[in-house]
């Protein structure tokens, strides 16, 4: 980008294309996830515990990029639902380790369903779906590793 560069059109911004973007495919989620009775921060939790037993809660806010004050009431909303277990480690009460129950994994076939049907609203084809991910991946990873 050079200094001539109107930046005053908004939609020649990267920030604004993946802001919006973001928001519209929340949005889809949101109305899909509603039959489960699930939010999409809720959604994210499960992605990031389905292939867990059990991880800590430090861990799990490192995975999903949020911070304590934001998860715990999102995690004790999940616990009251019947979604996931909490509970201090037995070897280090320090811990607060988080899972799935039964009930949540149940959801598994319904939510790998609304992840087929999101996929199929963006319009994208499969190799440019997986393109798309793998460059929003990269651009993910350098932004938040600085410019090694």
């Amino acid at each position: 980008m050079t200094a001539t560069d109107d930046l005053s059109l908004l939609d020649e911004r990267l920030c604004f294309a993946l802001y919006s973007t973001a928001q519209a495919i929340t949005k889809e989620y949101k109305s899909l996830l509603g039959r489960l009775n699930m939010t999409y921060p809720q959604y994210l939790v499960f992605l990031a515990l389905t292939p867990e037993d059990e991880v800590t809660v430090k861990a799990l806010g490192e995975r999903l990029f949020l911070d304590s004050g934001t998860l715990s009431p999102l995690l004790k909303r999940m616990q009251q639902a019947g979604l996931i277990n909490r509970y201090r480690d037995a070897e280090d009460e320090r811990k607060v380790m988080v899972g799935l129950t039964d009930k949540a994994r149940e959801l598994t076939p319904e939510i790998t369903s609304i992840q087929q049907e999101v996929a199929c609203s963006t319009g994208l084809e499969t190799v440019e779906f997986k393109q798309l991910l793998q460059q929003l991946q990269n651009l993910n990873r350098h932004l938040r590793n600085g410019n090694d």
